[in-house]
């Protein structure tokens, strides 16, 4: 039989999970620990609520990212529907950019079960995305180098609560290792290889962290398209865009097409 244990209502009181929603929850809670409750079913401990905040504050804002150009070129389509244009920049909440801590999480978990151990798994699995040609998930910053200025921060918080598990923080600083020992050079941990792992570490399902990055991300899409009404930028990226991609066929070299 098909339940839900999310929310409940009777005709004076609604509930959020187990909770009153009115004597319980507003006024008593932050949007922080009511959504950590809604989502985990449990109160965040300290160290959840302080990682929580954290990862939010990061992934907020990344500046002219697809996302907020496809919710900036959505608004300036459809301005009557602010939902849409941030719906839209969420389509690009993804394993390519924001979204790339659960891949991230997936070899952290990956490593933790390996019965060979720690080394032999960051190895391994070096290995494997240099020989498949592919990008390691939560490695690289096309800006910030040597490294990404956030993840110490992140690490930092993770480390200073007893309440968080530290082993996902130390596998992702031996991963960097062997990445930087195979690849030659070194490649930063960057801000979803860190949250991957302070996350992890806090108990978020690997299946989920995503969600995170797209609660986050609304409210920095908000503020792009507060800014697009008073500072509109969609106009001139598309006439950027119109500019400076050529036509290459071959519909103008036709008679029909000469004067």
């Amino acid at each position: 039989m098909a339940e839900t244990k999310l929310s409940t209502h009777t005709l004076d009181a609604l509930y959020l999970r187990d909770k009153n929603l009115v004597d319980e929850v507003i006024g008593q809670m932050t949007f922080t620990d009511a959504m950590f409750y809604h989502i985990m079913g449990v109160a965040p401990t300290p160290g959840q609520r302080a990682i929580l905040d954290a990862v939010l504050v990061t992934l907020m804002e990344h500046g002219f990212t697809p996302s907020a150009i496809t919710a900036r070129m959505t608004y300036l389509s459809a301005p009557e529907a602010m939902q849409s244009a941030v719906a839209a920049g969420l389509l690009n909440v993804a394993s390519q950019f924001i979204g790339t801590m659960e891949n991230a999480a997936k070899i952290l978990a990956e490593i933790a079960t390996n019965p060979d151990g720690t080394d032999a798994a960051c190895l391994h699995v070096v290995h494997r995305h240099l020989d498949q040609g592919q990008h390691m998930p939560g490695f690289g910053h096309h800006l910030h180098r040597p490294d990404d200025p956030r993840t110490p921060k992140l690490f930092a918080i993770a480390m200073a609560h007893d309440d968080i598990k530290k082993q996902p923080i130390e596998m992702m600083k031996q991963l960097g290792s062997t990445v930087d020992q195979l690849y030659g050079k070194h490649l930063t941990i960057n801000a979803t290889g860190a949250t991957a792992a302070v996350l992890m570490g806090a108990g978020i399902p690997v299946g989920i962290m995503r969600g995170f990055a797209v609660i986050s991300r609304a409210a920095g899409l908000v503020a792009h398209i507060m800014e697009e009404q008073s500072s509109p930028t969609g106009r001139h990226i598309w006439d950027l865009v119109d500019k400076s991609i050529p036509y290459t066929g071959k519909a103008l070299e036709t008679p029909n097409n000469q004067t």
